[in-house]
């Protein structure tokens, strides 16, 4: 083998290692990326479950006030925005009919007292006269007497009954405020004809509506998820923006029946309104204080994955390492979760989205941007 060629082995040897060597460093595995993750630390905190609804004001009473009777109007003294109280006159109707018995039923009573009278002398006389001469008077005269006399007195009975009954059909043509509020409407006038409102089957005309305004009604739908929660007698801070007053009340009363077209709970808190501050129809805002826990340990609630299911996870950091753990929760708020096992006070959990993350990934764990800030939402 000449020299030349001896040197072209050697290069193509050489050539070989080389593309040999590059072969086994491409095999060998790639180092390990290490991910940089958001984290926030599970701490003790103050969680309080509020709701804020919208609600409206209403007349703590608001009704229409009907006739008893039917008749022509005779006078109406009342107007819109007229304020009056329990057992003022609101309207007086002319009725003829109930007028034309009422002095039947009179002169039917007249009659019946003089007969009852005639009646009773004539019994009375009778009795007297079989005293004083025993046996004068036969018994039978005496029962006849006695039965006339029992008769009459029924007639007249009955007479005094049916003025009575006149009589009260005659008051009500009378109107009368049946609580104190303020008119919010009119819709007769004098001359108008009134039915008498004593039948779902009939179109009978109010004569004025009639609201009590002094003390309302904020009624609120609550969502059937915190149905639950409500009690009477817990406060709530009611908010009317058009005023710009916030004031506390109780709640008074719930209805304790979700309505099925809404899938809402009516709730009432009673608002007393002397000075008339408050005009039904207007809108307020009410927060609900449905539930607190002092000092619980809680996490962001994009902390957890699952919630709203049976199996409930969260991303732990412990020296760089991810660890995924089963947690239980309690009360949630918008931004907050109570945690009630799985994590100890100062574990750090990541928070935001997950994905791509799994268990014994080696990250370098970062606090979130409010977590930096000092800051807790």
């Amino acid at each position: 083998m000449t020299a030349s060629h001896l040197r072209s082995v050697q290069r193509v040897i050489a050539l070989a290692a080389v593309v040999l060597l590059c072969s086994c460093r491409s095999e060998r595995p790639a180092a390990a990326v290490v991910l940089t993750v958001p984290v926030a630390t599970a701490e003790p905190a103050t969680l309080v479950n509020d709701l804020v609804l919208t609600a409206e004001f209403r007349p703590y009473q608001d009704v229409e006030v009907m006739a008893k009777v039917a008749g022509y109007v005779k006078a109406i003294p009342v107007d819109i925005g007229d304020h009056v109280k329990t057992g003022d006159l609101l309207a007086t109707l002319e009725v003829p009919e109930v007028q034309d018995e009422v002095a039947k039923a009179k002169a039917l009573v007249a009659s019946a007292e003089a007969a009852a009278t005639v009646a009773q002398l004539s019994y009375q006389r009778l009795v007297d006269v079989a005293r004083r001469d025993q046996g004068l008077v036969p018994l039978q005269d005496i029962d006849l007497a006695q039965s006339r006399n029992l008769g009459a007195a029924a007639q007249l009975a009955s007479a005094q009954s049916a003025l009575a009954s006149a009589q009260a059909m005659m008051e009500y043509a009378t109107i009368r405020a049946p609580f104190s509020g303020v008119i919010t409407h009119r819709y007769a006038s004098v001359g108008s004809m009134i039915q008498a409102g004593v039948s779902s089957q009939t179109q009978a005309m109010p004569v004025v509506r009639l609201a009590q305004n002094d003390l309302l009604r904020l009624v609120l739908p609550v969502p059937v998820s915190a149905a639950g929660a409500v009690k009477d007698g817990e406060a709530v801070d009611v908010t009317v923006p058009s005023l710009g007053l916030t004031r506390t009340y109780p709640l008074t009363r719930f209805a304790e029946s979700v309505q099925m077209a809404t899938r809402t709970m009516d709730a009432e808190v009673d608002v007393p309104n002397p000075d008339r501050t408050f005009i039904p129809g207007m809108y307020a805002e009410v927060r609900l204080h449905l539930a607190a826990r002092p000092g619980v340990l809680s996490v962001p609630l994009d902390a957890v994955d699952g919630l709203g299911t049976s199996v409930k996870q969260v991303y732990v950091v412990r020296d760089g390492v991810l660890h995924v753990t089963d947690v239980a929760t309690g009360l949630q708020t918008p931004t907050r979760v109570e945690i009630l096992s799985g994590l100890h006070r100062g574990d750090q959990v990541v928070v935001g989205r997950h994905s791509g993350l799994s268990d014994g990934d080696k990250v370098d764990p970062r606090p979130a941007a409010y977590e930096a800030n000092g800051t807790h939402r």
